[in-house]
């Protein structure tokens, strides 16, 4: 605060033109400057009065790194082209050399990894093959199942808790089968084995 007092009283008393810019241990920022100026201001006057340009060597620095890149993006295109076969009339047989090493060690890499995925296909097909196997196994199995449970008789008689008693001599009897409680008095008794109140008939076309 006293500094800037000063420099406040400079520029009240003396008509000078002041600026003060400070960075604290914690980077934190303090400035003062004369209330007629700008910051900008100050800096043209300082590069006029001592005869330089600050923003020149960043503007160099900047020149500089991108001429780097430049060279970094030539170069990159320079080894993609020769690797395609491009490009070679300039090199040496060394050079020629590593870089069909490198191509062939390139190579390897590929041939590795399309083996690798080769593989890995062959691998899917054989569960998908195995799992469809076992689809038809399955569905071959239920169909044998509910053919030979289709091979039922087509009518009878049937007493409560007893056997099926077939009746043969009723074609085409299967769709028309009826079971009918009868009272105990007037039992139409059809089955050799006792009473029963429940008799199927065979209806007649």
């Amino acid at each position: 605060n006293g500094l800037f007092k000063k420099a406040n009283e400079l520029t009240v008393l003396c008509d000078a033109k002041v600026s003060i810019i400070m960075f604290s241990s914690t980077n934190k920022l303090q400035e003062f400057i004369s209330p007629s100026l700008t910051t900008k201001q100050i800096y043209d006057e300082y590069q006029r009065v001592k005869e330089i340009d600050l923003w020149n060597t960043h503007d160099e620095k900047m020149q500089e790194n991108l001429k780097k890149l430049r060279e970094i993006n030539n170069k990159l295109r320079r080894d993609i082209r020769q690797r395609m076969g491009a490009s070679l009339i300039d090199l040496s047989f060394e050079e020629l050399l590593a870089i069909e090493k490198e191509i062939e060690t390139s190579l390897s890499v590929i041939r590795e990894r399309k083996f690798k995925q080769l593989e890995n296909q062959i691998g899917t097909s054989k569960k998908k093959g195995k799992n469809s196997e076992d689809i038809h196994r399955t569905l071959v199995h239920q169909f044998v199942n509910i053919d030979a449970s289709s091979e039922d008789p087509q009518f009878g008689l049937v007493d409560n808790g007893g056997e099926y008693d077939n009746v043969l001599g009723y074609p085409n009897g299967g769709g028309h089968v009826f079971a009918l409680h009868l009272p105990q008095t007037n039992q139409l008794n059809l089955h050799s084995g006792g009473g029963s109140d429940l008799t199927t008939f065979a209806l007649l076309e």
